[in-house]
């Protein structure tokens, strides 16, 4: 299976402050005149009334003339002011870039494609742009000779401090977090879309967290979150994970969460209760299985006429199985089915044992002597694996039992095991479009799945489960088992199942 790797990387933007001052007009002052003789004189010849009169308007004139020069200093100071407060914003702020974000949604200065083919974020730093972006210093006082109003309460901003940040100006009180909609006070910010957040708000929302340790995904040396990710279930968890001993189950292949149990089984896999819960144990509890695959056989006019022992072994007895064929192809690194031409004695499950705690206890084995009657002695099929993927893989070994006793000639790997997981992938898909196991599974005694099948449905998990392992078996990486595949399913598809297996019984490979 493929493992994908993923980074993010983002920024933090920084607040614009300003402050709108006013200046009070200078005071006028004069003083009064002082009296001589040559202006008593000149006085002397008006009355008092007229001097009184004249001396008003001589004031009123000067003082509206000084009026009108203030006002005129303050506009011009004003307007140098605002020129160079937008001139200096000019030069500091730059529109934001965007770039999709590690939730699916737009963000500012946020995840940029880069190595693994996975995205990277950069957590925000304090005082500055931790990924090269561009960082919003405050500017100085700011002030405005027109109308502005507050992006967030849409009234006028008049004397005061105010923000000026996202394109727009805001009260102190009316720039929130679009999280926990308080007011943003801090110096620096996160966004997502047109939103800003309190960058704890921010890493709280978008920060992604482990799946088995709910943690948030530490960064790397190189500052940027890196996790691994599961292709088809999407379960994001720290590498450290893959190294410190963290379960894995050995059917879904998901990574156990720490509160979760799982089952140790005696062969040293784990298993997860939840593929536990249809897991086949024992060979009698797998012949229901058995027969309705035989059943399916016959519904592609496929009969197996031999009878042929289907036997469930445990891990090591496999691999000795294995050992001992001389030949056939088997998928490493782990071989679960295994169809047997050659005279052996294997060790098989005699009957399903019993749980103790997280571990399986009390597995009882036989040995049991396979005769060689025809050109298949056994099909051998893992132990503890969930009834969906047990009929998948004996759905496939008994592929390989068909080709032998139809007198198929040896066919190379990428033939043979490519129609074999057809097969497997067919059975799968007629599963998930029944919905539910058929009569024959409901005989089967102590097994979660019989009781499934007379209650006539799955659990929403074993759908899930039976996606999963048609995905293993359509994203399968290998030259025989996956590029075999798909070239057979391609020639299935547009030649029919029949077609294709006389073309490859006549040339040994598939019809293009």
């Amino acid at each position: 299976m493929g493992w994908l790797t993923k980074f993010f990387r983002g920024s933090t933007h920084n607040i614009s402050e300003g402050q709108y001052h006013s200046r009070p007009a200078e005071d006028a002052a004069w003083n009064e005149p002082s009296s001589s003789p040559v202006v008593t004189d000149i006085l002397s010849e008006f009355n008092n009334e007229d001097i009184d009169h004249a001396i008003a308007l001589s004031l009123l004139e000067e003082e509206q003339r000084k009026a009108k020069t203030i006002d005129k200093d303050m506009h011009l100071e004003e307007d140098e002011q605002l020129a160079r407060a937008i001139q200096e914003s000019l030069n500091v702020e730059s529109p934001p870039r965007r770039n999709g974000s590690a939730n699916g949604g737009t963000t500012y200065h946020l995840p940029r494609e880069t190595g693994h083919g996975g995205n990277a974020y950069q957590p925000p730093r304090e005082n500055g742009s931790a990924n090269g972006g561009n960082a919003y210093h405050p500017l100085p006082f700011m002030f405005s000779s027109g109308f502005r109003a507050c992006a967030g309460c849409h009234r006028e901003i008049g004397h005061g401090r105010f923000l000026s940040c996202m394109g727009a100006v805001w009260h102190p009180e009316c720039f929130r977090c679009h999280a926990c909609s308080q007011p943003i006070y801090d110096y620096e910010f996160s966004m997502s879309g047109n939103h800003p957040y309190h960058k704890t708000c921010y890493k709280e929302q978008f920060h992604p967290k482990c799946d088995v340790c709910k943690q948030f995904i530490p960064t790397n040396m190189n500052g940027l979150i890196e996790y691994r990710a599961h292709p088809f279930w999407l379960q994001k968890y720290c590498p450290s994970h893959e190294v410190d001993g963290t379960p894995r189950c050995c059917s879904c292949e998901r990574m156990e969460p720490r509160e979760s149990r799982y089952v140790l089984l005696d062969d040293g896999r784990k298993l997860c209760l939840e593929c536990l819960d249809s897991a086949v144990m024992d060979t009698n509890e797998c012949q229901p299985l058995y027969l309705e695959i035989q059943e399916f056989y016959e519904g592609l006019n496929m009969k197996v006429e031999q009878q042929v022992p289907l036997l469930l072994v445990e891990r090591q007895a496999l691999n000795e199985a294995m050992e001992g064929e001389k030949a056939g192809h088997h998928h490493l690194p782990e071989t679960r089915g295994l169809c047997l031409s050659e005279e052996q004695t294997v060790s098989t499950i005699l009957r399903r044992p019993r749980m103790a705690g997280n571990k399986i206890m009390g597995m009882i084995t036989e040995p049991y002597r396979l005769t060689r009657r025809c050109e298949v002695t056994a099909i051998l099929i893992l132990y503890g694996l969930p009834r969906l993927l047990t009929g998948s893989i004996l759905a496939h070994e008994m592929m390989h039992a068909w080709l032998r006793l139809q007198g198929y000639r040896t066919l190379s790997p990428d033939v043979e095991e490519g129609i074999c997981q057809v097969l497997a992938h067919l059975w799968i898909e007629s599963e998930i479009m029944a919905g539910s196991g058929s009569s024959a599974a409901s005989s089967s005694s102590g097994s979660s799945s019989s009781t499934s099948s007379k209650k006539g449905g799955r659990s929403q998990f074993e759908h899930k489960l039976g996606d999963f392992f048609k995905h293993q078996i359509e994203t399968d990486t290998s030259m025989a088992y996956g590029e075999g595949f798909r070239a057979g399913n391609r020639a299935v598809l547009q030649y029919g199942l029949k077609r294709t297996l006389e073309h490859i019984r006549l040339t040994g490979t598939f019809p293009f």
